[in-house]
């Protein structure tokens, strides 16, 4: 894939991966349309990417969101590429964990990334053509302790996205689902604690992670390459990962039932 004028959609955009994926597709030509809940804050990675589209909203709200998606096709005419990245993470145990946390997390990470990606598959599988791009975590191939809340909601993000891949194989719109393992980010600090608390402190996995501008460059590059599964991860980090890799062939036996009518022949029992 060239990324030269497509026109690219990322949540989280205001820090982290979400700003180093804009800050990186915007040097290699891509036009970039910026959400986040802190328009101050997306205005300061919106000045690192030459022409943007700043869209400030909370992703729990369906409202504000069907508004933000009219607005991001509207910009350019469509939207080629759409980054479901806005997330929090977790730092307690299960046993002392509040059921709140865990509604919060699976909100933000989960339902709120499907409402996102919902609101555009119908305009890409028009368009016969797109790309969704995932960003699961390693906490979403193999189950981590302390973020119960986070492996739950990354999990079932990567098992949509798995499932959402073989229906629009026969689109035109390809599902990448991206595993990154510790990225030099803020995710640490703002991850909640058992009572729904911010943590406000970093973990020195996290601190002496993979550089967010370094992770950004495999990703893109891992889509650009066509791979529906990519791993951003060293060290123990990338052997977990790679471990629990879906087969190719797997991807392949799925999409090939759609392609074979599964769908059709379900709707029709």
């Amino acid at each position: 894939m060239d990324y030269a004028g497509k026109v690219a959609w990322i949540t989280g955009a205001s820090s982290g991966i979400g700003a180093a994926l804009a800050q990186e597709l915007a040097a290699r030509g891509a036009h970039v349309v910026l959400s986040g809940r802190d328009e101050a804050r997306l205005a300061e990675v919106a000045a690192t990417c030459g022409e943007t589209l700043i869209l400030a909203f909370d992703v729990r709200d369906d409202a504000a969101l069907a508004e933000a998606t009219a607005k991001a096709i509207a910009w350019k005419g469509h939207v080629d590429l759409a980054f479901a990245n806005a997330g929090i993470s977790q730092r307690s145990r299960a046993l002392k964990t509040s059921m709140q946390v865990y509604r919060d997390i699976i909100e933000v990470d989960l339902l709120a990334q499907i409402a996102f990606t919902q609101g555009l598959i119908g305009h890409m599988a028009e368009r016969g053509s797109g790309a969704l791009g995932f960003i699961s975590s390693i906490a979403g191939k193999v189950g981590v302790p302390m973020r119960t809340a986070y492996s739950a909601a990354k999990f079932g993000l990567a098992g949509y996205a798995d499932a959402l891949r073989a229906e629009l194989s026969i689109n035109g719109v390809s599902v990448h689902t991206i595993y990154p393992g510790s990225v030099a980010t803020n995710v640490s600090r703002n991850a909640l604690n058992a009572d729904g608390t911010q943590r406000g402190r970093s973990d020195k996995a996290i601190d002496e992670g993979i550089p967010a501008d370094v992770a950004a460059r495999q990703m893109l590059d891992g889509i650009a390459n066509g791979e529906r599964e990519i791993i951003v991860a060293e060290g123990m980090e990338l052997a977990m990962g790679e471990a629990r890799r879906t087969p190719e062939a797997l991807f392949d036996q799925v999409a090939g039932m759609v392609a074979k009518g599964y769908m059709d022949k379900l709707e029709q029992q």
